[in-house]
């Protein structure tokens, strides 16, 4: 209600229709130029400078041995959503659900990416019914990506589309900015996977186990929350694979440290 008294009017957009996935400019109305553009109205004496919106790392691998009969995927995220310098979140989840077995790990701009999954999700729904089974983990990794390519100038974000299913057992397929989709055993994303890409490089081997493939993600964003500073938080892990999905989190205070981190506990039990 405004300083007047008239209520302002909300408009709620439709559910999506059998074109969503071809042009879907209603739900991104805003370009990259008007962001830009807003952000140089801010607060007097505030920078106009571009600063992103928001920060994270994604990580997702792929484990076990096609030649035994048993894969599946591993996903994970940190929880810390920024604007800029400013952490407006501290225990976000970045993994959503698009469709039994295939998960969306999101970085880039939150309200792009969760967008984009409230329409990947929406297609994949109304893909089921007509098949009466749910989509590979393929299928929705191009219906991302088709989104993702038809709003390129619009969006800012970077996914990893992971999980299993019975035709391909566990797959991990990165979809960048812009759209591209590649099929991938292990993928990073987001802010602070730059600091972490030789790492995975020197670490990842084929055909590691559960309890390996946990173990890579874990070190994998513990390393990476240590140097980037949009990443921190808990840690968010789902693993996916014949039996379903299980969640596991960790705590930010037993998140491992690196890189000389200050141990908070340690250093208040001296004082």
């Amino acid at each position: 209600e405004g300083r007047e008294g008239r209520v302002s009017e909300v408009h709620h957009p439709a559910r999506p229709s059998s074109q969503a996935l071809g042009d879907v400019r209603g739900r991104f109305a805003r370009t990259r130029q008007e962001r830009k553009e807003g952000r140089g109205r801010g607060r007097e004496g505030m920078a106009a400078r571009e600063a992103p919106e928001t920060g994270t790392t994604v990580v997702a691998v792929r484990y076990g041995d096609e030649t035994h009969g048993r894969t599946g995927v591993v996903l994970g995220a940190d929880s810390r959503v920024s604007t800029g310098t400013y952490v407006s979140n501290r225990a976000s989840n970045k993994i959503a659900r698009l469709a039994e077995g295939t998960y969306l790990l999101r970085s880039g701009s939150a309200a792009d990416t969760q967008a984009v999954g409230d329409v990947v999700r929406d297609a994949v729904e109304r893909l089921s019914w007509e098949m009466q089974e749910s989509p590979s983990v393929h299928v929705v990794s191009q219906i991302t990506a088709r989104v993702a390519y038809a709003n390129k100038d619009r969006l800012l974000a970077a996914m990893i589309v992971a999980g299993w299913d019975r035709r391909r057992g566990g797959q991990v397929h990165g979809v960048p900015i812009g759209g591209t989709v590649v099929n991938l055993p292990w993928s990073v994303d987001g802010s602070g996977s730059t600091y972490i890409y030789g790492h995975c490089d020197a670490t990842y081997r084929p055909g590691m186990d559960r309890e390996q493939a946990v173990a890579f993600v874990k070190e994998a964003l513990a390393l990476a929350m240590a140097r980037d500073g949009s990443s921190g938080g808990m840690i968010r892990m789902v693993v996916v694979d014949e039996d379903g999905a299980e969640e596991m989190d960790v705590r930010g205070d037993h998140v491992p440290l690196y890189h000389e981190e200050i141990d908070v506990e340690a250093v208040l039990a001296v004082r």
